[in-house]
Parts: C-alpha cells; structure tokens; sequence
C-alpha cells in the first residue's frame, strides 16, 4: 500500500504525511509540480526527524506516475459517491490525494479505480489533506492487516 499525493500545495501538509507514512511503513509518491520548494527545510517542522525515514518517490509529472505505479487508484474526492465505509481495499491500493487548492483535474479523476470521500456532517466540505490521509489509511491498514505489528 501507498500514498501518493497530487501536486501538494503545503510542506506542511506533506510533512505531516511523510511522519504518518514512516510510523507505518507506507512508502509515497509525490507528483510533481509542488506548490512549494520540495526541500528538508520546507518539511522538517511537520515531519520533523522522522520523514527522514519515509521511503519517497518524486516523479516530475502524472504521466510518469502512471507509468511507474502498479497498484490500483484509490481517490480520495469530496466529488465522490461512495463512502469510505463502504470501500473494499487491497494490499497493493495507492490512496490518492489532491493537492488542498484544487484538487486533482478530471483526467486524474478518471484513472481512479476507487473514488472516495470520507463521509462528514452536512455542511461541511472537506478535511485537511493530513488528516483525511491518516482516516482513510488506518482503514485500509485495518480492512488488509497491514497494521505493524
């Protein structure tokens, strides 16, 4: 299993992601353009030591992405119809987030196998990216039995 994020916006979000992958063991991709200088310094305070430790993939677009990924699509969409509750994961998923300004375009959109939105109170549009990455991959980690033991 993987996370993969689409031209993330915030290193701060990113950090926060490349801590969660490395506690758990979860590799990332990142697609490229960032909305920010992909560097330590732009990520140490949100990931502090520990992303250090998170095994990452920068491709320079969503072409080479495609190319190289091997496992299913996973969206996470606030446009999506189902809801997280009701997914069925595999081990080999790559759970997909947009970047937190706009999200990923229709053709990304499209390439996803699963699309899913994590279900919220009415009224509300979305969480933030860190934390819907944290909800949906503890589900998944539940659903394969990839928590680390």
């Amino acid at each position: 299993m993987r996370i993969a994020l689409h031209q993330p916006d915030i290193a701060g979000n990113v950090g926060t992601i490349l801590r969660l992958a490395a506690c758990l063991g979860i590799g990332v991709d990142i697609v490229e353009p960032c909305g920010f200088a992909f560097s330590d310094r732009a990520l140490k305070r949100s990931g502090m030591d520990y992303a250090e430790g998170a095994e990452v993939v920068r491709h320079a677009d969503w072409a080479a992405f495609d190319a190289a990924r091997t496992g299913r699509i996973v969206l996470l969409s606030t446009r999506a119809d189902t809801t997280l509750t009701h997914a069925c994961f595999a081990h080999d998923d790559i759970l997909l987030f947009g970047s937190e300004g706009a999200g990923v375009p229709q053709h990304v959109h499209d390439a996803a196998g699963l699309r899913l939105r994590i279900p919220m109170r009415p009224g509300f549009r979305s969480l933030n990216v860190a934390v819907s990455a944290g909800i949906a991959l503890a589900e998944a980690l539940r659903q394969t039995g990839g928590w680390p033991e």
